[in-house]
């Protein structure tokens, strides 16, 4: 809604990130070569899925419309339920450590406990013929199964040690008492508390290798990816909005959001105003929009990235990360050589990029709000929507807010709230609406359109001002009453 403060919004889309996974991450970084106006680029795609060693079984949502989305577009659901790395944040991480450290860990997944049940049953049976030294194999183990079962055993038989072979494969060894407590100390256990952990982790030691590098993080309308990222990864979103800027300004110093930068050159260039991210790509990559210039950025592929560079994969997370860095570097340079009036350098730096673009840094999109972007390193700019309008309707009893839309709505696009019983808020984010609605309602029978006046249309004002003409008027007869002359006989 556009009547929606960053704050409500926050509270909004908190309670959709905590219920919705991130199934696919996009990273994409770059290197110049050879000091020359050339990026070679590196992109990656990663299938995610959540952690499901020890912590609490995750629940989490998918909406029919997006599961059709990403299936239209090639998605591979497989990929993502059966080898998506796993990730947890850090308060699952503490839980888990702790489990770990009592031994009170449990298996969440019902597949993990069948798989657990077969081996726990073939080593019971031939650990009572077995030798001291003697070994078997376990086969067909996936994922944490292999911590899981060297755990469950370990727990259960003081005479058994057990090593990952590889491969699916775990060795489990009938050792002596002495000789268990020797191999428990050893340096080379790959049960240690601290390797499980970082195998738990998986896709989060990325995260914080991202975090420690502090270099700038670019997306296209990111604030929804940043509440992810925090929650995911980070910590549970916070409760405030306040708290979730200055978490998010401490993890990356410096943002960029495309789409900000975008919507400014749309201002300052002639610039067609394309929505989504391939066809600001398409716009910034023409020809009409961008001559050919000796000194714009090269963006190539690396070789071992070079499936984009043969295919387009729109909405894939590892093309979509390309597609952003490549606006960036593409704006950047358009605004570069729009703010000199001499011809552009010939090998213009990153740090002239990031200077041009210095009014964009850490300002992220907010789409059909109360402000234009979220300030993540300040206050948030104040609101420059059009006028607000009071719709007040006479002789058309029972409207409600639908109603009111769906009028209005073969003329202009407004947001609509009720004020009273029969008014309603209008808000529009284009001047042209307003005008347009002043102009055509004017002698509308049953609606009367004017711009909204606080003073005059606020419901806590108008209450304010008849409370206080009634306190005014009986002081008023107080006084003619107490300041009349007394006759005395």
């Amino acid at each position: 809604s556009l009547f929606d403060s960053p704050e409500e919004r926050y509270l909004k889309a908190r309670q959709s990130v905590q219920r919705f996974t991130v199934t696919q991450l996009g990273k994409c970084c770059s290197d110049t070569e050879d000091n020359l106006p050339r990026y070679v680029v590196h992109s990656y795609n990663f299938f995610l899925f959540p952690s499901t060693l020890g912590v609490t079984d995750v629940e989490f949502t998918l909406s029919a419309s997006s599961i059709q989305f990403l299936s239209h577009y090639g998605f591979d659901y497989n990929k993502f339920l059966k080898d998506g790395i796993p990730y947890m944040n850090e308060a699952q991480e503490k839980i888990l450590s702790q489990q770990l450290l009592r031994g009170s860990w449990k298996v969440s997944s019902a597949l993990d406990r069948d798989v657990l049940k077969k081996a726990i049953d073939e080593v019971t049976c031939w650990i009572a013929a077995a030798e001291e030294e003697e070994t078997m194999i376990l086969q067909d183990l996936s994922g944490y199964q292999m911590f899981e079962v060297q755990l469950v055993l370990r727990q259960a038989l003081q005479n058994v040690w057990t090593q990952p072979l590889g491969d699916k494969k775990v060795m489990v060894k009938k050792v002596s008492p002495q000789h268990r407590q020797l191999l428990e100390n050893s340096p080379y256990d790959c049960c240690q508390k601290e390797l499980i952990l970082l195998s738990a982790r998986g896709f989060t030691n990325v995260f914080q290798t991202l975090v420690e590098a502090k270099k700038p993080l670019v997306g296209h309308n990111m604030l929804m990816d940043l509440m992810h990222l925090h929650d995911k990864f980070y910590k549970p979103l916070p409760e405030s909005y306040e708290e979730f800027k200055r978490n998010i300004h401490n993890l990356f110093p410096v943002l960029i959001d495309t789409k900000t930068v975008t919507k400014s050159i749309w201002k300052k260039c002639p610039f067609p105003r394309v929505s989504n991210l391939l066809e600001v790509y398409a716009v910034l990559c023409s020809s009409n929009l961008n001559p050919k210039d000796p000194t714009c950025p090269v963006i190539a592929l690396a070789s071992d990235c070079s499936r984009y560079a043969e295919k387009k994969s729109p909405h894939e997370a590892g093309y979509d990360a390309f597609l952003c860095g490549s606006v960036l570097l593409k704006s950047a340079h358009l605004l570069l050589s729009r703010s000199t009036d001499d011809a552009v350098e010939a090998d213009p730096s990153f740090s002239q990029y990031l200077t041009v673009l210095a009014e964009y840094l850490n300002k992220v999109n907010f789409i059909r709000g109360g402000v234009s972007s979220i300030n993540f390193s300040g206050e948030d700019a104040p609101c420059q929507h059009p006028p607000l309008l009071v719709v007040h309707v006479r002789g058309w009893p029972g409207l409600n807010e639908r109603q009111i839309y769906q009028e209005f709505k073969a003329l202009c696009r407004f947001d609509v709230r009720r004020l009273s019983k029969n008014q309603f808020i209008l808000l529009s984010n284009k001047f042209k609406h307003v005008k347009c609605v002043l102009r055509d309602y004017k002698h509308h029978p049953h609606l009367r359109v004017s711009v909204y006046r606080h003073w005059r249309h606020s419901p806590c004002v108008n209450c304010l001002l008849q409370v206080s003409g009634i306190v005014a008027l009986w002081s008023l007869l107080a006084f003619v009453l107490g300041g009349a002359p007394c006759c005395s006989f």
